[in-house]
């Protein structure tokens, strides 16, 4: 054998290891972590209800799901405080509504049965507690309110709003265009349910977005830091879910990663504090206005960066584990140790 092909065999196998190590580190056995998620069908509860028999009907569910119930009468249907029964007239009114009645078909229609969100969440939760092992797995409820709220985080409770999963091709949305855009809608979709529940709680509950954020940096890395987490908690999901794009806008952030930090450099923003000057790079859009060609950018260029800074950093350190990433918060040795540079 020569020795050409003795160093080629080296560099494979080296190349292997060091691919080996990177997936190692996010694969973790959880098989005997104890998590059983079950979700609470508070939609199909809210079904046995009618006009008729809603005096003997609400007090049963206000007992089963008590804080998750007065967030979803006063909060979500707005339809009065549940401190005395007056609100229960508006009740009648919803629910003799025939467009409340259509919603309530089509999500009957599209979510006849929810275990395999079951077993998705289950398995995130599980995750979740291999390196946080005192969280506390929250209650899950689905439920419709007539597109009020997708996800909300309430005293010891994650819900899902169903109608706001129904699809991307719902007959529904095109109605909600201008309070909705179609670029939000179109994440509308069952498979964003568990990705969506879980970016949730990991942002609100677990690690909120902290006050002292004052630069770009700063809110590349925490959120690139936050992507991470979630990645490593839904090792199953694609990235384009995670980052919540659609597929053309995932190989267009691939295609063109070096271009996206080189302008960041070159328009020195990194350490830019003033918010309305990298809120583009942030924030929720079709497009990153000014960057590419006929609207074709992806949105939330800086979380995508962030995300790839802090990759990098967790595969050149090896000995730092989720907690220990998720711990630190000086985002500039985050980012000088992931010695991050795109080709």
């Amino acid at each position: 054998m020569s020795c050409k092909s003795i160093v080629q065999i080296y560099l494979f196998f080296l190349t292997a290891i060091i691919l080996s190590g990177c997936q190692n580190k996010k694969a973790v056995d959880v098989s005997h972590i104890d998590v059983n998620i079950r979700i609470e069908r508070f939609d199909q509860d809210l079904d046995t209800l009618h006009p008729q028999n809603i005096a003997t009907g609400l007090p049963v569910l206000e007992k089963k799901y008590s804080s998750f119930y007065r967030d979803y009468i006063e909060g979500m249907l707005g339809a009065g405080s549940t401190a005395d029964t007056a609100y229960y007239s508006n009740m009648r009114l919803i629910l003799g509504n025939e467009d409340f009645a259509a919603l309530k078909r089509e999500v009957n229609g599209t979510f006849k049965d929810l275990k395999e969100k079951e077993n998705e969440l289950g398995d995130a939760f599980r995750h979740i507690k291999y390196f946080y092992p005192k969280v506390q797995v929250p209650r899950i409820i689905s439920f419709y309110s007539g597109f009020s709220v997708q996800v909300p985080l309430g005293e010891n409770y994650l819900g899902i709003g169903l109608d706001m999963f129904l699809g991307a091709d719902s007959r529904f949305y095109p109605a909600l265009r201008q309070s909705i855009p179609q670029y939000i809608s179109r994440r509308f979709t069952p498979e964003n349910i568990t990705p969506r529940l879980i970016e949730t709680f990991v942002r609100e509950e677990m690690f909120p977005e902290p006050d002292d954020l004052h630069t770009l940096l700063d809110r590349m890395v925490y959120n690139g830091k936050v992507l991470y987490f979630m990645q490593s908690v839904l090792p199953e999901v694609p990235d384009s879910l995670i980052m919540n794009y659609t597929s053309d806008q995932k190989k267009w952030v691939d295609k063109y990663e070096s271009d996206i930090w080189g302008y960041f450099l070159e328009n020195d923003l990194l350490y830019e504090s003033d918010y309305m000057k990298i809120q583009k790079f942030l924030t929720e859009a079709p497009f990153t206005p000014g960057i590419g060609n006929r609207n074709e950018s992806a949105p939330k260029l800086a979380l995508f960066t962030g995300w790839q800074i802090v990759k990098e950093y967790m595969d050149r350190n090896q000995d730092v584990d989720l907690p220990a990433l998720m711990k630190n918060t000086d985002y500039q040795q985050i980012l000088t140790d992931s010695r991050y540079k795109p080709r």
